[in-house]
């Protein structure tokens, strides 16, 4: 099999284009193919949300100044579900029932993406998770009820993402007493059991288990419980602001010890709010802001110059938002209709090959299998300096 590949353009041409996702109406007599991007685009999940936006938004610009798909503009209808699971369903439904579009992107929390993906389950429309990581996102419609399942995703799982939190602390770092701090969210407390699991396969159990809400701003309860237990890393699931409170929380306790956690590590509200106290901190990561092959220095660039920005907010989310959109531009044009049952088929028998950015996807899915990321595909990343980096 080839990898498909479009016309190369310019970073300056992406650029010229990433504002824009739809021909104008003087461009093309032919109707849009509508597709919905969901995500948090305020809050503190808005570094994820805006980024996912803004990589699907490149390639919306690259695939429409190459001709479209199947001769039609991709026309992005955008909603900010911020990050809560009630507008989410709202958000999903107008997308569906009054845009009438014929996929959907996003979803960055696990508890917005389990109470509304269902609705385009129930509708026959793919839906590609291209953030979200909750292992139970692409099982929550399975066989024998649900023939077939509409819920895709190129995000690395919790799974993959658990197994590699506990490999780092405990196979390469030697590490035998562990805490888990984790949010009180669906994201945290399905990441802190997909921990236990991963650290039970190693015969450990975590020293200290700690729980905390969404915007806490004081860590030291459960900081302190996990000092007293003996502690020699903590385990993270969480999101930006909350970690940074956990590593600013070490410093006034004047207890440093290695933070390793979820990919949200690499977000960028924990890096500034942590600052010098956040260097140091590993996770699992598809994706690192560094151009090490043409198509990801290319993808950094356009991102850059369209965005005016040196430092993505989140790099994963932007370069996962990217490849999900080319993904399903090819499903769309194998299906040649942009019937969700037809698409649903050729995503999970995509004939070529597809060079992204996060990786080279061959036959990433298939019909009892939706998960673009397998193990072996993302890397240990560590912040240093402001910015994260492959760690050594």
């Amino acid at each position: 099999m080839q990898v498909a590949r479009l016309k190369p353009l310019t970073v300056s041409t992406l650029a010229a284009f990433a504002g824009a996702a739809v021909f104008s109406g003087t461009a093309s007599a032919a109707d849009p193919i509508k597709i919905g991007v969901s995500g948090p685009y305020s809050g503190g999940s808005a570094p994820m949300g805006t980024s996912m936006r803004d990589g699907v938004k490149l390639a919306a610009a690259e695939i429409n100044a190459a001709g479209g798909v199947l001769g039609r503009p991709i026309q992005l209808v955008e909603r900010d579900d911020e990050a809560l699971p009630v507008h989410g369903v709202q958000v999903t439904q107008e997308l569906i029932s009054k845009e009438q579009v014929v996929a959907g992107l996003g979803f960055i929390n696990t508890a917005v993406s389990l109470a509304a993906q269902r609705y385009y389950e129930e509708a026959k429309i793919p839906v590609i998770n291209n953030v979200a990581t909750g292992s139970k996102i692409t099982h929550q419609f399975e066989a024998p009820e649900f023939p077939d399942n509409y819920v895709f995703r190129t995000s690395a799982a919790d799974g993959i993402q658990s197994a590699m939190i506990v490999e780092e602390a405990v196979v390469k770092r030697k590490f035998t007493k562990v805490a888990i701090l984790a949010d009180s969210t669906n994201y945290g407390q399905l990441g802190r059991e997909d921990l236990e699991k991963a650290l039970d396969k190693r015969g450990i159990k975590p020293v200290a288990e700690e729980k905390f809400n969404i915007k806490d701003v004081d860590m030291t309860s459960q900081l302190l419980k996990a000092k007293q237990a003996g502690a020699q890393a903590i385990l993270t699931y969480a999101i930006g602001p909350e970690l940074a409170q956990i590593a600013n929380g070490m410093e006034k306790l004047d207890w440093k010890v290695p933070m390793i956690g979820s990919w949200t590590l690499s977000m960028a509200n924990f890096i500034d709010n942590a600052g010098k106290n956040g260097d140091g901190a590993r996770m699992p990561q598809t994706f690192i802001q560094e151009g090490d092959t043409p198509k990801r220095k290319a993808f950094i660039a356009a991102y850059q110059k369209a965005y005016k920005v040196d430092r993505i907010p989140s790099p994963v989310s932007a370069a996962q938002g990217y490849d999900s959109l080319y993904l399903l531009a090819a499903a769309i044009r194998q299906a040649g209709s942009t019937d969700g049952v037809k698409i649903r088929q050729a995503l999970e028998n995509l004939k070529d090959k597809y060079e992204g950015v996060v990786k080279t996807y061959d036959h990433p899915f298939t019909h009892d299998d939706h998960e673009a990321i397998k193990l072996g595909d993302a890397v240990i990343g560590e912040v240093s300096g402001g910015h994260v980096v492959r760690a050594k």
